[in-house]
């Protein structure tokens, strides 16, 4: 009796043994990460009266390895758009729809669908300005669907001459901003004196320009009216300068003025239309990673408000962020940690309020639905994009997007440890009055020891 009982009872301690040298492994993990964590962004003293979220988690384990206020509610900046790259992954297919149509008696009926590549300097391939350009027939356009406003909810409204605050629009083009250059000749004389200043915009505009006196700023600046199209430029002395203006689009009105100089004819504004829906064509103008990418690498604000209002309107007929935002939170975001406060595309709301924990389940719903190779596409990795002073020695295996507003640095994405383990991470700052580069750097050493301890 003994000799049969004793194999059995031999596995089964072995089987302890086994279960139990994983749970001390698991734990001793935990403990090398929290202390990681307090060596680094946790004993910043720059971060001692900051608010920090951190969450790491092993998808393939099913379980967080380490929480610090993790389900508690950050504005996240720019990492909102990750939540916007989703819906843009989900809605928008392999290629942007550029331009909808249908042929009718009276002339052809264009549906704009809010293509932020129209005419962008980006992209040298324009397919809808190739139709435009073939097409005899006279042009109208409708703009039924539009149902928000030209600039967000929360936004600094304050901030609409800067470049990073462009007005949305159902007919963007050129990105919703005039470029304005300052040129200056070299003197060739003996004089002291500067050589004549040309100044113009890209493309070429005909509103009002206003040319000031003042030269005591010394730098060529060029201030906008708030609710039109007036610019005010102050000359300066530098040899060449460039200014990104964001212009007032008045719906679809300054892209109407600006497109019939480049395809050589008017569209008009229709009115109320019956329906052609049996009759709508669809012209396509990027694949969709070619402008996720830039979304995510430069941190395009532009781009990510734009695709957000195209993902509303293609799931849902209308361009709203607000309805596209309540659509996923009642769907695919249901089952989130803590239920987001979501506001815009971009980040640029100070109403986004997500949790470490909800970044990192939707990071995995991501990664699930869309595939590593996708999004380490699209995602910036060491290096490169707005990490490209950051994670230079973990390149290929540090992919990740930041954040930052006015006391917040944010960071969220994925990471390959030493040992080819692949884990998902959030790190939200918020309230803090340092140097958002010092934190990051605080941020970059806990990552790259978790990447070395795991």
């Amino acid at each position: 009796m003994l000799s049969t009982s004793t194999p059995a009872r031999s596995i089964g301690l072995l089987f302890f043994g086994f279960i139990l040298l994983v749970s001390i492994a698991s734990c001793s993990i935990q403990k090398q990460i929290a202390k990681s964590a307090k060596a680094t962004v946790l004993k910043d003293s720059v971060l001692q009266h900051a608010h920090i979220g951190i969450s790491i988690y092993d998808p393939s384990a099913n379980k967080y390895l380490f929480n610090h206020n993790a389900s508690k509610y950050f504005v996240p900046a720019s990492n909102t758009k990750i939540v916007t790259c989703y819906a843009a992954m989900k809605f928008l297919g392999d290629s942007l729809p550029g331009i909808r149509y249908a042929e009718t008696d009276e002339g052809i009926v264009l549906y704009p669908t809010g293509d932020p590549s129209l005419l962008h300097p980006d992209y040298e391939k324009q397919p809808v300005i190739d139709f435009l350009k073939t097409k005899n027939e006279p042009l109208f356009i409708t703009t039924k669907d539009w149902q928000t406003n030209a600039l967000g909810l929360g936004w600094s409204w304050g901030d609409y001459n800067f470049y990073y605050m462009v007005e949305r629009s159902a007919l963007p083009i050129y990105g919703n901003v005039i470029n304005w250059v300052q040129e200056r000749e070299a003197n060739t004389g003996n004089d002291q004196s500067m050589g004549d200043a040309f100044i113009y915009s890209i493309p070429e505009v005909n509103w009002k320009v206003r040319f000031s006196a003042d030269t005591s700023l010394k730098s060529f600046y060029v201030q906008r009216d708030k609710d039109e199209n007036v610019f005010v430029i102050t000359e300066g002395k530098e040899k060449r300068k460039v200014q990104e203006v964001p212009f007032v689009t008045h719906g679809i009105n300054s892209a109407l003025d600006l497109v019939k100089d480049t395809i050589g004819r008017v569209i008009e504004l229709a009115g109320e239309l019956p329906s052609f829906k049996d009759r709508i064509k669809t012209i396509y103008s990027q694949p969709t990673d070619s402008v996720l990418k830039p979304m995510m690498y430069r941190s395009d604000n532009f781009f990510a408000e734009q695709l957000l209002l195209m993902a509303a309107h293609e799931k849902l007929g209308v361009f709203d962020e607000g309805t596209i935002i309540d659509t996923l939170l009642a769907t695919d975001f249901k089952d989130l940690p803590q239920k987001p406060g979501w506001a815009d595309g971009s980040g640029l709301s100070r109403y986004n309020l997500f949790s470490p924990q909800d970044f990192i389940m939707i990071l995995d719903k991501m990664k699930n639905q869309f595939g590593m190779n996708r999004l380490k596409n699209v995602f910036a990795t060491g290096g490169k994009g707005t990490l490209s002073n950051f994670y230079k020695k973990d390149s290929g295996y540090v992919y990740a997007k930041t954040g930052t507003l006015s006391g917040v640095v944010a960071l969220s994405g994925f990471m390959y440890t030493d040992s080819n383990k692949l884990l998902l991470f959030s790190v939200l700052v918020n309230n803090h009055r340092g140097n958002a580069v010092a934190i990051r750097r605080q941020v970059e050493e806990f990552i790259q020891r978790v990447r070395a301890r795991y």
